[in-house]
């Protein structure tokens, strides 16, 4: 993880760099399908007809069979479960995947809050795609660190016609460890003048 000593922590800069930044970005490797559908919804004991049953379905709200929103951000908007993606990347790399390199003074991350929105109906026969942005870098303090950062990001789920169906808001805490905080007062520029 790239971390600054707070006493040289440019919010406005990281803030102008990062917010709107695409961090990621993902391309279906299958279109939507009906028999992963009907998989996920025994499995997780969901028997809506709008997710199962193509004749019912089609009397619909939705005139089709549509993908249950719980198998959206990981399924079809992905490179899919199989064949696996071979793994890449070194264990600092792997550290600063929950700040997405956005710099911090703190290593220690929380996962705060997921919202969703779902936009339009995704259908089988989509094929989708997602982008993943910084939406936002802003310091609140929480009492265990007065400089924590907390980083906001945004995932837009695409089908083929380029329509934004759903969104995933992510808020994260990235803060400084007790002994972090120590050890940074101690260096602090304005304990040193």
């Amino acid at each position: 993880m790239n971390t600054i000593h707070p006493d040289e922590y440019d919010l406005d800069a990281v803030r102008e760099e990062w917010i709107g930044k695409l961090i990621s970005e993902s391309h279906g490797r299958y279109p939507v399908e009906y028999d992963p559908i009907r998989r996920h919804c025994h499995m997780v004991g969901d028997l809506n007809p709008a997710f199962l049953d193509p004749d019912i379905a089609k009397d619909g709200p939705y005139g089709a069979v549509i993908v249950p929103p719980s198998m959206l951000p990981t399924y079809f908007a992905s490179g899919g479960p199989w064949p696996p993606q071979a793994a890449s990347g070194t264990d600092t790399e792997s550290k600063a995947v929950f700040s997405f390199g956005v710099p911090t003074p703190g290593d220690r991350g929380i996962n705060m809050e997921v919202a969703w929105e779902f936009i339009e109906p995704v259908y089988v026969g989509d094929q989708l795609r997602l982008e993943l942005r910084i939406a936002d870098v802003f310091k609140k303090p929480i009492s265990l660190d007065p400089h924590a950062i907390w980083i906001i990001t945004e995932t837009a789920f695409f089908n083929q016609h380029d329509n934004v169906v759903a969104k995933w808001r992510n808020t994260m805490l990235i803060h400084r460890s007790p002994e972090q905080v120590s050890r940074d007062a101690a260096t602090s520029t304005g304990e040193n003048a």
